[in-house]
């Protein structure tokens, strides 16, 4: 009979970093487990943004463009990874908030097989067609070269993206957002120094700050899957946990494939506004690769903190206190409209200053890009922020089809309008005006559906989710 920690988790005897987010008050548990997967999406971000940063800086304009163009494709290759991070982990939310710890050990198996299997295929795709991926976004020829070379060693690395992925997946299901943090604080910081040694000391240009990225990856994935596994044996079942199950990886799909849709479109949408972007020139690419950075920065967070959302929402509904989520939702939405406030004013009165961290001797359209990029996005980061957290709690209960609704409105426009206005007479202004239109459209189809709809019927089984306020 195993020993039992406050929480209810069994365990051997050693300390467990395991939360349960079905206990306490909605809104000092949602920030208390939200704030350091806020602050881990930084360091996160700060790997691409230390990418750029020191590539336009020690390298040049062109390096910078060459990085950002193909942070494009990278992202198409992070939809899968992430899509596999939100599947495992509601699934295993649910089931550590039902206690159903055998089921929960083979839905983490059942994630790293399946993940593998994924991984591979997409490894061999993005070697053999790189240079195909790179033309159809009508890369610039003065670029093709080192974007490329960027692109072929970020997809040798790409089983340290995909298993970081699910193993920060599972922390966040078991309520641990400290040890993923701590990971990410520490190799962010480490690749940014050996980014700055390739590329200065050994004057491996683009290709440092490559290998720079795919070392520092690999340590931090292999150190968070050494503590999964630890954690995972402390915590004990009757029975021996099955390796696989193809029953959850069915309920695992069902959550992954629609956020893979999502992530992909998004990625998708994301490479054809960078085919419309390229044919503006290099300078006009330099100063969106430096915006953009700042942008995914601000909304990967948010998302980040929605996934947090999402945790909890699942493992309160695993445990049928079904009330919690009203609350964890009323919650969410007040932390990242205190967050959004504040970035808003930065990224709008300081664009130019933030702007330079990246460009060294800018030329004066690759700043004005940046900066006009900056100000036409960041006021509608409230509206947003509040579609991000609903987002969350309609994923984390299951409701794919209104989550996939509301998030494909969103890109299709964007898309859509990116290349429309840009054949006016705004030019490349009219590609920015494209992001605000789409993320209002989709708020709106997203708060919908989360109020009017799995809130609504929420509030009709209040008995439900009495126990353990």
């Amino acid at each position: 009979m195993p020993a039992y920690d406050d929480k209810g988790v069994g365990y051997k005897g050693h300390f467990t970093m395991n939360n349960d987010l079905t206990i306490g008050k909605p809104a000092k548990v949602l920030w208390r487990f939200c704030l350091p997967l806020f602050g881990s999406i930084v360091f996160q971000q700060l790997y691409n943004i230390a990418d750029s940063l020191v590539a336009g800086k020690f390298v040049g304009e062109n390096a910078l463009a060459a990085v950002g163009n193909s942070y494009e494709i990278t992202l198409v290759f992070l939809a899968f990874a992430f899509g596999c991070n939100i599947g495992s982990s509601v699934i295993i939310a649910q089931l550590f908030g039902a206690k159903r710890y055998r089921d929960m050990k083979t839905a983490v198996s059942t994630t790293f097989i399946a993940s593998g299997a994924l991984c591979m295929i997409l490894m061999a795709a993005g070697i053999v067609f790189c240079r195909t991926m790179l033309g159809l976004i009508n890369t610039p020829q003065e670029i093709m070269e080192d974007s490329s070379l960027y692109l072929r060693i970020y997809v040798w690395g790409l089983p340290f993206v995909f298993y970081y992925n699910v193993a920060t997946g599972i922390f966040s299901a078991l309520g641990d957002s400290k040890t993923p943090f701590w990971f990410l604080a520490a190799s962010s910081l480490s690749n940014i120094g050996a980014d700055i040694l390739f590329v200065t000391a050994f004057d491996m240009g683009v290709a440092g700050v490559a290998w720079a990225t795919f070392i520092c990856q690999g340590a931090s994935c292999v150190l968070a899957l050494i503590f999964v596994f630890k954690r995972l044996r402390a915590m004990e079942s009757e029975e021996k946990a099955p390796a696989f199950s193809l029953t959850l990886l069915k309920s695992i799909a069902k959550i992954a494939i629609p956020s893979v849709l999502q992530q992909s479109f998004i990625s998708v949408g994301n490479i054809l506004v960078q085919s419309v972007i390229n044919s503006f020139g290099t300078a006009v690419m330099a100063g969106y690769s430096a915006g953009v950075k700042l942008n995914n920065l601000v909304v990967t967070s948010f998302s980040t903190l929605g996934n947090g959302v999402s945790n909890y929402t699942a493992q309160n509904i695993g445990a049928q206190k079904l009330d919690r989520v009203k609350s964890g939702y009323i919650a969410g939405t007040k932390m990242v409209l205190a967050l959004s406030v504040p970035l808003f004013l930065l990224y709008f009165f300081a664009g130019k200053y933030l702007t330079l961290l990246f460009l060294e001797n800018p030329t004066e359209l690759a700043l004005q890009t940046s900066i006009e990029y900056l100000r036409i996005l960041s006021p509608f980061y409230i509206v947003v922020s509040a579609k991000l957290v609903a987002d969350g709690v309609l994923r984390g209960a299951g409701r794919m089809k209104q989550f996939m609704l509301g998030t494909f409105t969103d890109l299709m426009l964007r898309a859509v309008l990116a290349i429309l206005l840009s054949k006016t007479a705004l030019g490349a202004t009219g590609i920015w005006l494209a992001w605000p239109i789409g993320w209002c459209v989709s708020t709106a189809i997203s708060l919908f559906f989360c109020n009017r709809g799995l809130l609504h019927s929420v509030a009709e089984h209040p008995a439900q989710g009495e126990e353990g306020r």
